[in-house]
């Protein structure tokens, strides 16, 4: 027989994120773990949005959202723009609903209105002395007179919970039982005064009315989740909620200084990964590793191994560190897996944003790239890096550059003896092509000069292409032709 919440019941889970800024790394782990649990246990994906902070939502922040939830392909089954039976699937479309729940739950036990200012709570609480912050049920047991003064003061209440007496103990799906003592969680609002739900309570509303089963989320939620499964009780003896939805809580994410990622800090924010050219595989294998492993000896794998294996079991309570360097490392294996045709679809982008070649590529411009990528393809570890690489072999003359740091240390005086040496060897040749180029130039310059290739061929190398970093030397001049190529090492020497 299985317990509730179990996943061998129907799984349901959502992705429930607010639109008030750039969409985070932990968001964006947190989704997918959801996503690897329920499709895992072939359970159900609801996305819905908790846009009910109107001073901080925002349009751009909500499409910035689907948008990267469609470019890491963490679908969803049930929800924003496919619908469903539980909508509306914003909280700002919800209102009557939660203003039923809360009359519902107002005229119940689990409640009482409270008129206490949060000066007057923060007043009591240092006249004790006391450092235990939040509310002190003041307004649990008001009589009759003592809440017709209030009134006659024209004070309008807040709905709070009643936290129950004693202890609540739950097993979180990823760090074991877990026990709260009520004491210390103390009574909280459900609605502002002017009748306003909040948080606290449309979050818990929309799992009960949602069905959600599983409630997969960060480690800093995990001091609201005493609140969250006694206020299920209550909607359950409303007949709100049919059953409490199993709760785990992911470790959280850590930045430099073993300090918790913050929103404030750059490497925070996935729509700079995407920018940077990493491929949503790549950073979604990267960011299961926060807290999950497939092997202990393997980091590389795809979605769908990672589907296979997902367990809430193998999840790793501790803290994972945000290590920049290994989700390059990472994406760059992910790379290696695409095809010359696959990256070459997908620097595409990337190309026409930089102006190197049209959108879409002219007739020209697509053989020249079919050409040139090969050569590119094992040799660049994000997207964004390929306008770089290639932009020397599509700009025209007049627009061509060379980087000043590669100028200034390879250009020098030795370096433009060495580019006059292979402007000399080159211009006699009868055919311009790879095999003839780099005869040419190694008898010139090695064997000719004594140089070593690397010393040899770096001046030649910026002076072609513009940089110290490009495709091989010898089939970037073939595709470049004879007439640039000898252009540019003459350009060089000044």
């Amino acid at each position: 027989m299985s317990t509730p919440g179990s996943p061998s019941d129907s799984v349901r889970v959502r992705y429930c994120p607010s639109p008030t800024g750039s969409p985070h790394v932990g968001l964006a782990r947190t989704a997918l773990f959801n996503w690897a649990f329920a499709r895992h246990h072939g359970g159900t994906i609801v996305f819905r949005m908790e846009d009910t902070d109107k001073e901080r939502n925002s349009s751009e922040s909500y499409d910035a959202i689907l948008d990267l939830w469609r470019w890491l392909g963490l679908t969803w089954d049930e929800g924003i723009e496919k619908g469903g039976p539980h909508g509306p699937y914003r909280q700002s479309e919800r209102g009557d609903i939660y203003a039923d729940v809360l009359a519902r739950l107002r005229a119940s036990s689990y409640t009482y209105d409270c008129f206490c200012t949060n000066e007057e709570v923060e007043a009591r609480r240092k006249a004790r002395g006391s450092k235990v912050m939040g509310y002190d049920g003041f307004c649990r047991e008001l009589s009759t007179d003592q809440r017709a003064a209030f009134e006659a003061e024209g004070r309008a209440p807040v709905v709070r919970f009643r936290m129950p007496d004693g202890e609540i103990t739950f097993t979180d799906l990823v760090r074991g039982d877990i026990t709260f003592q009520t004491e210390f969680v103390p009574d909280f609002a459900l609605s502002r005064a002017n009748g306003d739900p909040l948080y606290t309570l449309v979050n818990p509303v929309d799992d009960a009315l949602m069905g959600i089963t599983h409630v997969l989320r960060g480690e800093d939620l995990l001091s609201s989740t005493p609140r969250q499964i006694a206020l299920f009780e209550g909607l359950k003896a409303i007949g709100v909620a049919q059953a409490t939805p199993a709760y785990g809580h992911l470790p959280y994410v850590m930045g430099e200084g073993n300090k918790k990622l913050s929103k404030r800090d750059p490497e925070a924010h996935m729509e700079l990964y995407r920018e940077q050219g990493f491929l949503p595989e790549g950073l979604l294998n990267y960011l299961a590793l926060l807290g999950w492993a497939i092997a202990g000896d393997r980091d590389v794998f795809s979605l769908d191994e990672m589907v296979e294996a997902f367990e809430l079991a193998d999840v790793n309570p501790n803290p994972a560190r945000f290590d920049l360097k290994k989700a390059e490392a990472i994406n760059a294996s992910h790379m290696r897996l695409l095809s010359v045709e696959e990256v070459t679809e997908r620097v595409l982008p990337f190309l026409a944003k930089e102006g190197v070649v049209a959108d879409p590529p002219t007739e020209e411009e697509a053989r020249l790239l079919a050409q040139a990528m090969p050569l590119v393809a094992e040799r660049i570890n994000k997207l964004a890096e390929a306008p770089a690489m290639l932009d020397f072999l599509f700009v025209d003359e007049a627009g061509f550059t060379r980087d000043p740091d590669d100028v200034a240390e390879l250009l020098d005086e030795t370096g433009r003896s060495v580019v006059q040496a292979s402007y000399d060897a080159l211009g006699g040749l009868e055919e311009w092509t790879t095999a003839s180029i780099e005869e040419a130039l190694r008898t010139a310059l090695i064997e000719g000069l004594s140089l070593k290739p690397r010393v040899a061929f770096g001046p030649v190398r910026v002076a072609v292409t513009g940089r110290r970093i490009s495709p091989p030397l010898f089939e970037s001049m073939e595709l470049l032709g004879r007439e640039r190529s000898l252009s540019r090492l003459q350009s060089a020497l000044g």
